[in-house]
């Protein structure tokens, strides 16, 4: 199991499903999950600041879908909320803003209200705030 939490950041919900093909009893699994917090190999913090980095620089997700995707895995509210500071805000705009561009310049031919409504609806299920997508200069000028 070390060796599992070692080759990538693990959360507690996916160290337990990976026990359970083990057909381990309950005592040895919680054993076994003291070991790892205890030497290190399973943080859940950790975990949670690491994943939000990967997912919102590598694949471009908002807060929203990161969120859920977390509270999937069993991350604590408190946790995920403390831990949104790996995203800095301009970062984010800057991310918000370079989608809505690349996106809605993609949609060229469509009428102006057509564009924006598809781009925010693409915006919104990479889990970014409306409130957010609305504050972008692109979606003020009309793109």
């Amino acid at each position: 199991m070390a060796h599992y939490c070692v080759y990538q950041d693990r959360c507690h919900q996916e160290v337990e499903y990976k026990m359970r093909d083990f057909l381990l009893v309950p005592e040895a699994r919680e054993e076994i999950l003291l070991y790892l917090m205890r030497e290190g190999y399973l943080n859940e913090e950790r975990f949670t600041r690491s994943y939000i980095r990967g997912k919102f620089y590598m694949k471009s997700w908002g807060r929203t879908k990161i969120r859920l995707h977390l509270k999937s895995k069993g991350v604590p509210e408190k946790l995920i909320s403390q831990c949104f500071d790996e995203i800095d805000e301009a970062d984010y705009r800057k991310a918000i803003e370079k989608l809505y561009t690349d996106y809605a310049g993609r949609l060229k031919g469509l009428p102006d209200y057509q564009r924006r409504s598809k781009t925010v609806t693409y915006l919104l299920g990479k889990g970014y705030e409306y409130e957010e997508i609305r504050a972008c200069p692109e979606y003020t000028a009309g793109l």
